[in-house]
């Protein structure tokens, strides 16, 4: 309990305050009134307008890739990447449990089926290891692609989530998804700004997707983004995102079925300006983790940090309880006192619309499930 309390006196130090603490807020100290008030003045404030495309553009260049689309928010690109990258109905598709919900709903979007995963205990996210072996006793190899001899369907892709911005081992992930002819789509979510061996996040994949809800690095209110080295695809994906509308001066005609996920460009003009300052959210933000790292380790409280060859964007930091019971003592105690914190998400398949897919034995996931807790980690 001493070491609780002394947490709750050290949060609210960092942020000058004894009033509530949230978990993660938006901080809007550039040109995001002046961008939405440029937007307003020029009267396309919807899906079509200036900021939209210089948001695709300062997205291509933060992620190292050659196509970014814009829309409606981070869960829509992960459905309609999903679509790209080719899963279709009744393909399945491997993931983790130890994710946001939205992991899974954008699988489920595109009528496939996860199948949940361990994740690693270093990096929180999907395991190359039970991967590997999954694939060695359910994987099918065959010319048109892997598929599970359990269920007999193909499985579509692999969709690995980098989970508070702790990017999973993508390198050996890589490997055993092309050893299997599975196309690796990123979960980037949470991690954007975060590197993997000197690369950003979200360019290892065949494709990836962003979110800038309320509560992410940078914010646009709502929104997301697809990213991706494939031109093509990345076309294809701007073009099913805007209704699948054949381009013409007046005539609406749409040549397949397509989805109304356009960042309106209201919403741009703001993440323009959020990822302007992109740069000193990340330095503000490993300072903090830095203070938190020094100060939980001398109070015998493990802080998760990033993993060699890694850089995270540390997002949402989180501290790592000794059980289930000191976890719950560490969330009444700090919410108790005005320290917002709150577990990591309860695993995929304990939610009533999972829990018949299939999965392997979740030890790792099971453990940080009972002994993870984020703390508050917006910029100071």
């Amino acid at each position: 309990m001493d070491a609780i309390n002394s947490a709750i006196s050290f949060i609210k130090e960092q942020y000058k305050t004894n009033e509530f603490i949230p978990l993660h807020i938006p901080h809007f100290g550039g040109n995001e009134k002046k961008y939405l008030i440029e937007t307003i003045d020029s009267t396309f404030v919807s899906s079509v307008g200036a900021y939209v495309d210089q948001f695709e553009l300062m997205m291509q260049t933060i992620t190292e890739t050659k196509k970014a689309v814009a829309v409606v928010n981070g869960t829509a690109g992960i459905q309609v990447a999903l679509r790209l990258i080719g899963v279709k109905a009744g393909d399945e598709v491997l993931t983790q449990a130890l994710t946001f919900v939205a992991t899974a709903n954008a699988i489920a979007y595109q009528n496939a089926t996860p199948i949940f995963l361990d994740v690693d205990l270093d990096t929180m996210g999907l395991s190359p290891k039970a991967v590997a072996v999954f694939l060695e006793e359910f994987g099918d190899l065959r010319e048109d692609g892997c598929y599970n001899k359990k269920t007999g369907k193909r499985i579509g892709a692999c969709l690995p989530m980098h989970t508070f911005g702790f990017p999973v081992h993508l390198e050996e992930l890589i490997k055993v998804c092309d050893a299997w002819k599975i196309p690796l789509l990123e979960d980037a979510a949470e991690s954007l700004g975060s590197e993997y061996r000197g690369r950003p996040t979200g360019s290892f994949g065949k494709l990836a997707a962003f979110s800038f809800n309320g509560n992410k690095i940078v914010t646009c209110g709502g929104g997301g983004a697809i990213v991706t080295n494939d031109l093509k695809l990345g076309e294809k994906g701007k073009y099913l995102t805007t209704t699948a509308k054949i381009p013409h001066q007046y005539e609406y005609v749409h040549d397949e079925m397509g989805y109304n996920f356009r960042m309106p460009n209201l919403n741009a003009a703001l993440a323009c300006a959020q990822l302007e300052q992109l740069n000193k959210f990340l330095d503000n933000k490993r300072e903090l983790a830095q203070d938190y790292k020094v100060f939980f380790e001398t109070n015998g409280i493990k802080f998760r940090t990033e993993t060699p060859g890694t850089k995270a964007n540390y997002w949402l930091m989180c501290v790592e309880l000794e059980n289930k019971g000191e976890r719950d003592l560490f969330l009444k105690t700090t919410n108790s006192n005005a320290v917002m914190t709150r577990p990591i998400w309860q695993l995929m398949y304990r939610l009533p619309m999972y829990e018949n897919c299939q999965k392997d034995k979740q030890i790792n996931a099971e453990f940080l499930e009972e002994r993870i807790v984020n703390i508050p980690s917006s910029v100071r």
